[in-house]
């Protein structure tokens, strides 16, 4: 995230988080570089439907898609954006390779991602198919997958 958060810093840009499975290392990861208060926003974990739903994605959108869904991770990175006014939105939802009996629908080892690009409108969404190793080495691939698109986005800029 060290190029992440320069190219951000460099480019005068914004960014803010809304994770589920991640639980926040996400913001933890950007937060740990120095200098990323001056363009990391805000950082919601909502674990839960409910709070999804609070923080202003559509309950339809769940509904209908069901939580572990690349819809729901665009209406996560979308609503951050939202609330939050910066320039880049994530939304990250999934399983780690663990069965959910309050949402049981879909696979147990894919992780929706969305980085929304407020300035352009644009979503590029990822899918991540997770292997049967440590929670942890699930999320940092995750991290790392949220990095490297990053990285290659503000390339772009």
């Amino acid at each position: 995230m060290q190029k992440v958060v320069e190219k951000l810093i460099a480019l005068n840009k914004t960014i803010a988080t809304m994770e589920s499975c991640t639980g926040g290392g996400v913001t933890n990861a950007l937060t740990n570089i120095p200098g990323s208060s001056e363009v990391f926003h805000f950082g919601a974990v909502t674990y839960s439907n409910d709070y999804k739903v609070k923080m202003g994605v559509p309950k339809d959108v769940i509904d209908t898609y069901s939580v572990y869904s690349m819809e729901t991770a665009i209406a996560m990175s979308h609503t951050i954006l939202d609330i939050t006014g910066a320039d880049y939105g994530i939304g990250v939802t999934g399983k780690l390779c663990k069965s959910d009996p309050q949402n049981p629908e879909g696979r147990d080892d894919l992780v929706y991602i969305n980085i929304y690009v407020g300035e352009h409108q644009k979503d590029y969404g990822m899918e991540l198919q997770m292997q049967a190793v440590s929670r942890e080495e699930q999320k940092n691939q995750v991290i790392q997958a949220i990095a490297h698109k990053l990285e290659e986005l503000l390339e772009d800029q």
